[in-house]
């Protein structure tokens, strides 16, 4: 039995139903991100004693830069996702681009975005 070298083309839109379901939520996140660090929702240090206002606006710099680390590493989820999308169009989709073989099932269910096999990305960190 010769060794498979892609996924079926009905593997391929199982894997684009997972992607396309966790692009969705991945979107959805990104979008309340934003809006964290574009709205402030009225709590504001106003109305606060001088004791207080500082440690707050401290605290609420902090968050804002939290969030926007966090859109970041969202945008760029959101871009390997894409990429993912593309590479199921394409029929590339769960081939390592180091190795030429599957991915295993179980990797591509657990990071769909993945493009190396496991041994390859433990072994390349060394």
């Amino acid at each position: 039995m010769s060794e498979k070298t892609r996924y079926t083309d009905e593997e391929l839109q199982e894997f684009k139903s997972l992607i396309l379901e966790k692009l969705a939520k991945a979107q959805r996140d990104y979008e309340m991100l934003r809006a964290d660090l574009t709205n402030t929702g009225g709590n504001d240090t106003a109305d606060t004693s001088p004791t207080f206002k500082v440690l707050e606006e401290g605290a609420a710099v902090l968050n804002k830069e939290e969030a926007g680390r966090l859109a970041q590493r969202q945008m760029k989820f959101i871009q390997h996702l894409q990429a993912a999308l593309v590479r199921i169009e394409n029929k590339t989709y769960g081939i390592c681009r180091e190795t030429g073989k599957l991915i295993p099932n179980e990797r591509l269910m657990a990071v769909p975005h993945a493009t190396l096999c496991i041994d390859v990305k433990i072994n390349g960190k060394k």
